[in-house]
């Protein structure tokens, strides 16, 4: 199984592929498309489309993840969020291609555990889970990466409900992703 991650936005998005395997998933490709030159919206909206479906064509991924919107305060920041998700999302359905939309609260913690962890957290935990170096200048990719990741383990092992959220928990459900 082949899952492409992506954290949308106009200015920069971030992606990841991974393989599942039986055992360990493997990192494909870690990017970011930057757009901090391009002043047009609807020429940004066009190169995430555009993006979104090499990667499918190239990696022909079984699943997107993609993180939804958070809530914010800025309206404008919001619908610009929005276009850019719906950009990749039309991508991903022109080429028939699954979508699973996740809360970023829900990606932080179906990697580290807590819903609250830092950019930084998340690349520390992807570095070790994966096997890879993972630098500080690949921040929004992590993201990317770690909706694939949040994907592959709702698929691996999906969340029972009634789940409290404790560290005791998460390690006696996760032995393998936490270490000494």
């Amino acid at each position: 199984m082949v899952i492409l991650g992506i954290d949308p936005g106009t200015t920069i998005m971030g992606y990841g592929v991974i393989r599942a395997g039986r055992n360990q998933p493997e990192l494909l490709l870690l990017g970011s498309l930057d757009q901090r030159k391009i002043k047009d919206h609807y020429e940004k909206i066009a190169r995430i489309f555009d993006r979104t479906l090499q990667l499918i064509v190239e990696y022909k991924p079984d699943s997107l993840a993609i993180e939804s919107p958070f809530f914010g305060n800025n309206v404008q920041s919001m619908l610009k969020l929005g276009r850019a998700q719906g950009a990749a999302i039309s991508a991903a359905l022109y080429q028939k291609v699954p979508v699973f939309e996740y809360a970023p609260r829900k990606i932080k913690q179906s990697i580290t555990g807590h819903g609250d962890s830092s950019k930084e957290q998340i690349a520390k935990f992807l570095q070790y889970i994966l096997k890879v170096e993972l630098k500080p200048e690949t921040l929004d990719a992590t993201d990317g990466l770690a909706a694939a990741m949040c994907h592959y383990y709702q698929q691996m092992n999906p969340v029972q409900a009634g789940s409290s959220g404790k560290w005791e928990d998460f390690i006696r459900k996760n032995p393998g992703r936490v270490s000494g």
